[in-house]
């Protein structure tokens, strides 16, 4: 049996903390062993104290946080229940335990250090800030699930979902994480790619956001990434440079990005043609836009259309 503790720091995400005990208690009556796989014990953080008790966990859990602002999230790593919990997943760690978080909880986990070297992703809108903060972990945003054991993280808030099965599959068995699946009616899903607004992450840095908003008044045009640079008096090298550190993307990606995003709003808006879509998001052959839609989305441009 696997002793789980999850952990609830107050203000933190109720929808969270709901998955997590709603997946575990599904493996638990799903599965075929005999006695339930997961044992599972709740810890709360609070301003003053915490409630409960770990004892020789093998894996503990923390949902997300619950900040609704890059700054809420930093003034609420500084407050007691987060400090306390910090040391205590150090403690845990070192004594043997797995981690898991997700959302802003990978942050949590950053702060102990025990990311540093390991690759780790967060909820893609606190990107920025999480690598300003850990720039020793490989931040891979566009993951949903970075499985990395003994540690794993998720992205946005209910990435917890895919978290969930994630733990299933290694402390159960994947088709045990198959089963909760298909009781729950949870679809599998790698990338927070197709759900990642380029314009939000641009937005926090004056030249990236100048950028986005040339590239989408020249959608159409066959342009450089060097034409995106001079637009916005950068040299190649440092747009590039503070793209990464703004969105996370490549010149190239950050391009395909926006075209990706204004295709599928007129495939969800509008009764134009695949390849007039093409042609008015700066793509010559159709083709080209068909495949990179299905490899961010895993849908081809047809399930926009009939999701409009």
């Amino acid at each position: 049996m696997t002793k789980v503790a999850v952990v609830e720091i107050e203000g933190g995400l109720a929808s969270g903390a709901a998955i997590t005990y709603d997946v575990l208690a599904t493996a638990n009556r799903i599965g075929t062993a005999k006695r339930p796989r997961f044992e599972v014990t709740t810890l709360r953080y609070g301003p003053r104290r915490r409630d409960g008790q770990l004892r020789g966990a093998d894996l503990v859990i923390v949902p997300g946080l619950g900040s609704a602002s890059a700054d809420a999230l930093e003034r609420k790593l500084a407050t007691p229940a987060c400090l306390r919990a910090r040391d205590m997943l150090a403690t845990a760690f070192a004594d043997g335990a797995m981690l898991a978080a997700s959302c802003a909880s990978s942050f949590l986990l950053a702060e102990t250090g025990l990311l540093d070297g390991r690759r780790a992703t967060t909820t893609w809108w606190l990107a920025p800030l999480f690598r300003q903060r850990y720039p020793k972990v490989e931040l891979l945003t566009e993951r949903m699930v970075i499985a990395d054991w003994p540690i794993a993280t998720a992205g946005a808030a209910m990435a917890q979902m895919d978290l969930m099965l994630a733990v299933i599959a290694r402390f159960g068995s994947p088709g045990l994480a198959k089963g909760c699946a298909n009781y729950l009616l949870l679809d599998e899903r790698h990338s927070q790619v197709p759900f990642m607004a380029i314009n939000y992450l641009a937005s926090q840095d004056a030249k990236v956001a100048s950028a986005e908003k040339w590239v989408r008044s020249n959608i159409a045009r066959d342009f450089t990434i060097k034409d995106v640079a001079d637009a916005v008096a950068l040299t190649a090298r440092t747009f590039a440079r503070r793209l990464e550190s703004t969105c996370g993307v490549s010149p190239i990606q950050f391009v395909q990005r926006i075209r990706i995003e204004t295709a599928r709003a007129l495939l969800e808006t509008t009764r134009l043609s695949v390849e007039q879509i093409a042609r008015e998001v700066g793509y010559a052959e159709p083709s080209t836009l068909r495949r990179l839609i299905r490899r961010d989305t895993r849908h081809s441009p047809r399930h926009f259309r009939s999701a409009g």
